[in-house]
């Protein structure tokens, strides 16, 4: 059995919008480049210099308006596009503290009322992913294929925020790999746990409304709220969709 990459996500400005690559160049002990570069912190925030807990930015999981974000990256100008059903279009140069007001003033009506409001716009000088440390995650379209029928539902991948999306897998194969090393064209990545689920995923990413219970589906259906895992980046390279997953 042959397993490739299908598809490359990222997210510049942690749950603000994904867009997808066809290549990228992954670093030894980082993320994807430019995923989660920025995030964007809310009122009720206890940060520390560096890399920062979930719970202290604003997110799909408790504004689901957020995941119907679009975004779009220009690495040389490090300005990010947003695009959202009903905000309409923006961009944005988070290195920038004169242009904070504007993305807060933009995103402020997709948080719920009852929600802190976001205040600051951060970097870490890492990717800010929900893993402490710098991680790519890896997900099987097999096993998202099997949990949506299990659902009655056509799951997009942008429910998840995955980074590289495998096929060819068996469902629920990934599960074998943590602890282990695999190539994927230039880059050998070493899996290390398990990504386990917030409600972010119940939200469908055009609409940026709830429809579906993924957790509860997986709970039922597997005993878990699991899906997709974390890699470290051990050897850095050049990666590309249609390239295979082995392992090293």
């Amino acid at each position: 059995m042959t397993i490739r990459l299908a598809q490359i996500c990222r997210h510049p400005i942690k749950a603000y919008g994904r867009e997808m690559l066809a290549s990228v160049r992954l670093s030894e002990g980082a993320g994807l480049p430019f995923d989660r570069e920025w995030a964007v912190a809310h009122e009720a925030a206890k940060l520390v210099p560096g890399w920062n807990p979930c719970m202290n930015f604003t997110r799909g999981a408790n504004a689901p308006e957020l995941m119907a974000v679009t975004a779009r990256l220009d690495e040389d100008t490090r300005r990010v596009t947003l695009a959202h059903p009903t905000q309409g279009e923006i961009t944005v140069a988070p290195d920038d503290p004169a242009d904070h007001p504007r993305l807060l003033a933009w995103t402020d009506p997709l948080i719920p009322a009852a929600r802190a409001r976001p205040a600051a716009v951060v970097a870490a000088g890492r990717a800010m992913t929900d893993s402490d440390f710098p991680s790519v995650s890896v997900l099987s379209l097999a096993s998202l294929a099997e949990l949506g029928t299990r659902m009655g539902l056509d799951l997009s991948i942008h429910r998840w925020r995955g980074n590289l999306w495998l096929e060819g897998a068996a469902p629920w194969t990934e599960w074998d790999w943590v602890g282990k090393r695999f190539r994927l064209g230039g880059a050998v990545l070493e899996v290390v746990e398990r990504i386990t689920r917030c409600t972010a995923t119940t939200v469908d990413p055009e609409t940026g409304k709830v429809a579906g219970d993924t957790l509860a589906a997986l709970e039922a259906g597997y005993g878990h709220r699991d899906l997709g895992v974390f890699a470290r980046v051990i050897q850095g390279g050049e990666i590309a969709t249609g390239q295979e997953w082995r392992p090293a």
